[in-house]
């Protein structure tokens, strides 16, 4: 059994040995949705025993239990109130600190039934692509049964009583928490979403943003879009933006470094038109032809570039410090002051094309923006369809067709 406040090392992130560009801290945490469900459940023993206790032993998705500590417990009548503080570990996130909060009433007489809704702070499903119900609280579906099962367990009494308990989760700050995320693109609005498909949230967890890249890209498939951006972070996405102001901006995805995740839900989605922005780091990579582009996975391939500085003509000298450069700045740096700046990111958005062709084979149109350090766009090359292909025909799932 784990604390609220910390994993044992055993089931903290592994880091690489003798990595400097991982030196960073690796403290697991907890999800909203965990400590949503320790909340409900320390609530809902309040009622049970007629005082919330100070810490609930919590099972989360993963099965692990945990206990966590409980502010702000009280009992009034049939209603209880309680709140766990998310501890995120040493990820970055937006929701470290709030305040999740819980409160249970039980209905005499409802059958049994656990009852969820959302409160202030918790986000409402606005467009479809979520898989929840529009004008629902976003609460997701694991988070949401996990909550249902610790309150069963702790309620256990009371729902074999024939009565019923309703839990309400709010979020005090959610819908200022929310703006530092992406939910109002994803149509969730005036809060954070309650999520957590483990109920850990690991450092700089690239699982949930995978996850939320390939959300992204449903969202925005079943909105009926059949363009998609993929960005590398928000200055690319900004330059994106005022490149292509005709597109909706649920088509403006960032991938960060899952150019794999991406792509391969573009295809699944049928886009047709697939863009891509970067800067001269991200795009390297995906001239690699790297799945995931974090700079502790692979460096950049310093020959790839050089040749790129050959190509458009670069001194000599110039190309032998690329190959010895340890970034790919320093050769976009040096060009851009030969005024080859357009050049060289052309001849790598080209590079970048071909790899992704050959990866990602498909029917769609396929362009490449190339960004500037400040976010402004350098050259953009496009890649039309390949003659005579398309995407196959999806299955007729309706048994009246003819």
């Amino acid at each position: 059994m784990s604390t609220g406040h910390a994993l044992s090392p055993a089931s903290q992130e592994k880091i690489r040995k003798g990595d400097p560009k991982r030196d960073r801290g690796n403290r697991s945490g907890f999800s909203t949705g965990a400590n949503s469900a320790a909340a409900a459940a320390a609530a809902t023993l309040g009622l049970v025993r007629g005082a919330v206790p100070d810490t609930v032993e919590c099972v989360l998705p993963n099965t692990q239990i945990v206990r966590f500590a409980i502010a702000d417990g009280c009992v009034d009548g049939d209603r209880a109130h309680a709140v766990s503080i998310k501890d995120a570990g040493d990820d970055p996130d937006a929701t470290h600190g709030a305040h999740l909060t819980a409160d249970v009433r039980r209905i005499p007489g409802g059958g049994g039934a656990i009852v969820l809704k959302g409160g202030p702070g918790v986000g409402v499903v606005t467009k479809p692509g979520l898989g929840l119900e529009v004008g629902g609280p976003a609460i997701n579906p694991v988070p949401r049964s996990n909550i249902a099962a610790n309150v069963a367990a702790a309620g256990k009494t009371i729902l074999a009583a024939g009565d019923s308990l309703e839990v309400t989760i709010s979020v005090p700050g959610g819908e200022e928490m929310a703006k530092k995320t992406l939910n109002a693109r994803l149509g969730i609005l005036g809060g954070i979403s309650i999520l957590g498909t483990t109920g850990i949230v690991r450092p700089y967890s690239t699982a949930a943003f995978r996850a939320s890249v390939i959300q992204a890209v449903d969202v925005a498939a079943n909105q009926g879009q059949t363009s998609v951006v993929f960005t590398t972070g928000g200055r690319t996405e900004k330059c994106a933006m005022r490149e292509f102001p005709e597109l909706d901006e649920a088509c403006f995805v960032q991938m960060g470094d899952f150019v794999k995740a991406a792509f391969t839900t573009a295809l699944k989605q049928r886009m047709r038109h697939i863009i891509v922005g970067a800067m001269v780091g991200k795009l390297t990579k995906i001239a690699q032809g790297l799945s995931v582009t974090h700079a502790w996975r692979e460096e950049v391939d310093r020959e790839l570039i050089a040749g790129a500085a050959i190509e458009i003509g670069a001194p000599p000298s110039l190309v032998e410090e690329i190959r010895a450069a340890e970034t790919a700045r320093f050769a976009a740096e040096k060009l851009d002051e030969l005024g080859l700046a357009v050049a060289f990111h052309r001849a790598l958005a080209e590079r970048a094309i071909t790899s992704l062709r050959q990866r990602y084979p498909g029917p769609h149109r396929l362009s490449v923006m190339a960004c500037n350090f400040e976010g402004k766009p350098i050259v953009t090359v496009h890649d039309e369809a390949p003659a005579g292909m398309d995407y196959a025909p999806l299955p007729d799932t309706d048994p009246d067709a003819d």
